[in-house]
Order: structure tokens, then sequence, then C-alpha cells
């Protein structure tokens, strides 16, 4: 259905009224966006989506970058619509579960069980969880540097937003800094025999220096807590067996998500079956209640994933991100070099995930210069609130991305240089989704 831009307001007004925030998922919402992004989205199509007035627009987003391959891909699309024709949730197991489970245990280096849920958050309170049982403790380390990891008590409490979080719960998750093994050891030292397990992603912007995984991994073991890769983001796009793989790290368990299925909902904790087995039914110790969600085992997302998996594997598409993002990193540091914009802005990362960043004069983040080339890109027609190549974004897309950076850098370099970026801003500038007040 296209509606006229004249509707769009109302339409808008109306979600902000229905649901909390006009939305689902915080970084979907209108405090993540300049003012003139589209509201909604209605369809998308490879690297591309439309609104509902019919415009059309370059995404970078890529579904929070759980689309790896592409809006509505074919092959997927296929498999989810074969699997809903016979049903979608039956009272007993399908076999489908165990065929992914099976591929997954194939496919990454440390998994020996798998439990399926819908959500990252899901498996990772899970992994919390196991990691506690497993033990007999308490304390979860989680690494500070990472932004998310559960819309859960467990992780929010340690936020800005831990409103509504009881303080007990807050104290039991304590934090340490990536490539600082020093503050692992000084948070070992302090809470002896009381840490369950210690969980982090493998990497997000940085390498890990100094075998930092190892280290981490080796300094658990030593105090006997569960080693935990939080591989939400890194599984699928860093490499098809995830970054542990890249980095020759077992952890004792671990979390994947977001491009798992190409944008349907399924998440997955793996790990080693003495912790796992855990939550199963064929021991005699005291029982875990680990997962059980009556939406869990939905069998047209575990089509969805099987189908995504294949596709990974044959077309080596972790490779493929790999060489888009660096054409991208590529064109926007010449770009940035030629137009004088260094002081402002920087493309960073990893090829298969690339991060911009902008910034203030003491080096902090901008999040005015931010939301300013949004704003910009936006009349371009691309959508770029971060960067997640897929399989759908050929040179050519990228190449008009670049194009499009180019048309609107002149003007991002005089409004950056002036005294007052802020007022070529329309509307309100972006903000962090972890903060204590609106």
């Amino acid at each position: 259905m296209v509606v006229s831009k004249s509707q769009i307001p109302a339409l808008h007004a109306r979600a902000q009224k229905l649901i909390p925030a006009g939305c689902h998922t915080y970084s979907k919402g209108d405090d993540q966006f300049p003012s003139n992004a589209p509201p909604f989205l209605a369809r998308g199509e490879g690297a591309y989506v439309w609104d509902p007035t019919g415009e059309k627009f370059i995404d970078w987003g890529m579904g929070l970058r759980s689309v790896l391959l592409g809006h509505a891909y074919p092959r997927v699309v296929e498999a989810v619509r074969a699997q809903v024709g016979v049903g979608s949730n039956f009272i007993r197991p399908h076999l489908i579960e165990s065929e992914l489970a099976e591929t997954m245990n194939r496919i990454i280096p440390s998994a020996e069980m798998v439990k399926f849920a819908k959500n990252g958050s899901d498996v990772t309170t899970a992994a919390v969880k196991l990691a506690r049982a497993h033990t007999g403790r308490d304390l979860i380390l989680f690494c500070k540097d990472h932004p998310f990891f559960s819309v859960n008590d467990w992780f929010i409490g340690t936020t800005a937003c831990n409103s509504g979080v009881p303080k007990a719960v807050q104290e039991l998750s304590i934090p340490f800094r990536y490539n600082q093994p020093e503050t692992l050891k000084e948070a070992f030292e302090k809470y002896p025999d009381r840490i369950a397990g210690v969980i982090l992603e493998p990497v997000t912007g940085v390498e890990p220096k100094d075998n930092f995984l190892h280290a981490v991994r080796d300094m658990a073991h030593r105090n006997g807590a569960v080693f935990i890769l939080d591989e939400m983001i890194t599984g699928f796009r860093f490499s098809l067996h995830g970054a542990q793989s890249i980095y020759n790290i077992k952890p004792d368990l671990c979390t994947f998500g977001k491009a798992l299925t190409n944008g349907f909902s399924v998440s997955a904790l793996c790990g080693k079956s003495e912790i796992m087995e855990l939550g199963g039914l064929l021991h005699k110790k005291e029982r875990v209640f680990l997962l059980s969600l009556t939406h869990g085992a939905e069998i047209h997302s575990f089509a969805a994933a099987q189908a995504a998996l294949a596709e990974y594997e044959e077309k080596n598409v972790s490779a493929f991100v790999a060489r888009s993002g660096l054409r991208l990193q590529d064109g926007f540091r010449r770009v940035i070099s030629e137009r004088g914009l260094s002081a402002h802005m920087s493309i960073d990362g990893f090829s298969c995930s690339p991060i911009l960043n902008f910034k203030e004069a003491d080096g902090s983040f901008s999040f005015v210069k931010k939301t300013l080339y949004m704003q910009e890109m936006v009349k371009q027609r691309v959508l770029m609130p971060y960067i997640a190549p897929s399989l759908s974004h050929t040179d050519a897309v990228v190449d008009e991305t670049v194009s499009a950076f180019e048309k609107v850098a002149p003007t991002l370099k005089g409004w950056f240089d002036s005294a007052e970026p802020r007022k070529h801003l329309v509307g309100e500038p972006v903000k962090p989704v972890f903060r204590k007040y609106n």
C-alpha cells in the first residue's frame, strides 16, 4: 500500500500514541535518526528499501545487521514459503530442529550442543544462567567496551537505563575493559570464588592485542569461571565459522543471532555438552530451566536459517561482505582526505563491519556531526545509521553510496568547520540509546 506524504505525520503520531517510543526496538526510534529520515519503511529488496510513499533508499543498516544476504532474498523467501505451507508451530519437536542443530555443530568450532531461541537477549541471558548453575556462583564479568548484551536486568542494570532494576541485581554484574587483562585480574582478585562467568564479544572495532581472548579464557578457567563469547554480530559476518575460528579460540559457551536467518527471528546458544546438558533431561543433577519459549521453534524461521547458512557457505558470503566493506572504506577515506574532513570524521573498524566516527575538537564523539551527515545522506537517498554490508551491496551500490558522500562532503566540510555546526541541523541531534533521561 502506497500512502501520500501528507498522511505520514498522522501515521507517525498514531505510532507514538500506540507504542512506547513508536517502535519495538530502540535503535529504530526517532532519536536515532535525523528528522528528515523516513518515519516508516514499507518493503525491501536486495540493498534497497522503500518507504510507504514509494521513496527508494540504499540501506546500510540492514535490519540491525541481521540481513546479511539482502532484503527478501529469494532462496530464504522460498524456504520460508514452503515451510509455512505445512504449519509453523507444533506441540512436539519438528525434525528441522535437530537438522539445524547439526548444521550449527558442524560449522561452529566450539559447538557440541545447541539451544535455539528468538532474540539475542534470550541466549546471552541463558548463557549467564548456565554459567551460574555450572559454578554455583552469582557474579558475571562483562566487557564494558561492548555496547549491548541483553535487554534483561543482568545487563541493563549496568547501563544508564537501570530504572526498574533492583540494586541487588545491578551489583551482580562487574565490568572489565577490552584489551586490558589487568582489569579482569583485579576483578578476580577482588571477588575470589564468586565469579560465575566472563562474557564479551570476540571483537567490535579493534583487534584483540597480545592474545587477549586467550588471556581472558585462561584467566576464567584458572579461576573456575565459564568463558562466554557473544558472536551475535561477528557470527557469519566475520566468518561462516564465527570470529572464534579467526582467532583460534574455543569458548565454553557462545551465542549467535542477527545474520543467522537473514532477518527472521532465531538465536542460538552453543557450547560444551557438559555445561549445556544441565538444561536437558538426561542427567540426575539439579534441573536448570534454561530456555522454554512458545515460539522458540517456529519452523519457518528454522527453514530460513537453514537456507541462509547454506547460502553463506556456498557463496562465501563473509569474504564478499569484507570486499564490499573495504571498497566502501577506501572510497570514504579518499573523500574524507580530498575534502579535508579528517579532523571531523573517519571510517574505521573491520572491512566486514566498518564504523563511522565523528569527532569534536576535544576528541569526543560528535552526535551533532553524525546527525548532519545522516541528514544530508538522506537527501541523497542513503540510510546509513551504521554500516552492515551484505551480499546485495554490489560494487554498483557501494559506488553509488560513495558518490552520494562526494556530493555532500563540501557542505559538511563548511558546516563542520563552522563555529556552530548545530545551527545547520533540522531538528534534534541523535542521542545515545543508553541515557538516563529522554
